[in-house]
């Protein structure tokens, strides 16, 4: 009895998977490399060249030059005097309380209203939920010079006309906004509501345990926009407000371009002034606002 014979066959290894092309800076030549850092570098000299112009200006004496053919941005002697001035010609601490006042209200109204509509819009099923959004989206093509006289008109009948409430109220629910919450709210697993609702958990519950947590991150960057917004709005205060004690700081700063025409200096210093609180209030929430622009790119 003979044994039959057995064949062996070689196992052929497997072949590495194919990566696929990749988008980042090891898929590129350095000529387009090159190019990338270009294009950065032009765009960083566009957006951040004009304050670093402003503050040099700010800190420059009289005695210096500030349009010569070379621009110079290093101050041969720094000074603030620049700043006291400013200070000393309009009451800055004074319009710089009533826009925190006007930015806090619109950003309390935007972290409460905009996160409600955003949760409804995002999680409940109701009728007339996609005609709404609708509305949103069909009010956000319409340029806000546009309704600014109907809204004149309301807050003058409604009688927060010359009033810091009524600078404050129509941006206290911007549209925008309610659309970014929308977009945080919509990238939360739905089986974490299921399991919630099995638990007994109710409407309120589910958007204060399980919506807001998880959407912390884009609430930070609605705040940021809407603190922002606020804060360097200047055509609608200008129109509202006529006493000059209530007067915002981008309003009250105006001061400074008839009083200072022929000193540039003392208004680069108003400007800065201005900016500050701005540089705060993202230096605050750089954290979160980063974490929810990373949210809303990769989720939404």
């Amino acid at each position: 009895m003979t044994a039959a014979p057995t064949t062996t066959t070689a196992t052929r290894p497997s072949a590495p998977p194919r990566r696929r092309g990749g988008h980042g800076f090891s898929s590129i030549g350095p000529r387009e490399l090159v190019v990338r850092y270009v294009l950065l570098l032009l765009v960083l000299v566009i957006t951040v060249g004009p304050f670093v112009w402003q503050l040099s200006t700010s800190l420059k004496g009289p005695g210096e030059d500030i349009y010569t053919a070379t621009p110079v941005l290093l101050p041969q002697e720094p000074t603030l005097d620049n700043y006291v001035k400013a200070a000393q010609t309009v009451p800055i601490l004074g319009f710089m309380r009533n826009s925190l006042v006007v930015a806090g209200i619109v950003v309390l109204g935007n972290a409460i209203g905009t996160t409600m509509a955003g949760y409804a819009l995002a999680r409940l099923q109701f009728r007339g939920r996609r005609l709404m959004l609708g509305a949103i989206l069909a009010t956000m093509l319409l340029p806000g010079e546009a309704t600014i006289v109907a809204q004149y008109l309301t807050i003058r009948q409604i009688g927060l006309a010359d009033s810091l409430l009524g600078v404050a109220l129509p941006g206290a629910v911007g549209m925008l906004n309610v659309l970014l919450m929308r977009t945080a709210f919509l990238a939360i697993p739905k089986e974490l509501d299921e399991a919630a609702i099995v638990d007994g958990a109710n409407v309120w519950h589910r958007f204060w345990r399980i919506g807001m947590p998880n959407a912390k991150g884009m609430l930070a960057v609605v705040t940021i926009f809407a603190f922002i917004g606020a804060w360097d709005d200047f055509l609608w205060p200008l129109i509202v407000l006529t006493t000059p004690d209530k007067f915002t700081l981008t309003v009250g700063l105006q001061y400074l371009s008839g009083t200072f025409s022929a000193n540039p200096r003392v208004i680069a210093a108003g400007t800065m002034i201005a900016f500050i609180p701005i540089v705060i209030f993202f230096a605050v929430l750089q954290r979160y606002f980063f974490r929810g622009v990373d949210q809303g790119a990769i989720k939404g």
